[in-house]
């Protein structure tokens, strides 16, 4: 049975992927949480690809994802798209608080160079 707390976060993500879409030249970069992993795409909706992925996973951690992890996804996944050409992308919450790890993501990704 679903909880409370997903069944919300699943409405308000509805409400978010109502309003924005990616393409192939300003991709959705999507975020989700595990309880010990943070997850990053680029995703062109016209096509259903997902152009580049970063992970906690990926980067080698060992330990539960925390803000400092969440930042270096950010930066990852930012170096990726720059590989990819693109420069420019719309922000996908996933219904997540702006706030904490999906900030500091968002602020890696910035940092790097994503605009956004």
């Amino acid at each position: 049975m679903a909880t409370i707390k997903s069944i919300r976060r699943f409405r308000i993500k509805k409400g978010i992927r109502k309003k924005i879409s990616g393409t192939a030249q300003r991709p959705r970069l999507t975020v989700y949480k595990s309880n010990t992993s943070i997850y990053a795409q680029l995703v062109d909706d016209t096509k259903g690809h997902t152009l580049a992925a970063a992970s906690s996973k990926e980067l080698g951690s060992k330990k539960n994802a925390n803000i400092e992890i969440a930042r270096s996804v950010g930066a990852k996944i930012a170096e990726k798209a720059k590989e990819n050409g693109i420069e420019t992308v719309v922000f996908d919450r996933s219904g997540y608080l702006y706030h904490g790890k999906v900030k500091a993501l968002a602020d890696g990704a910035r940092e790097a160079g994503l605009k956004f």
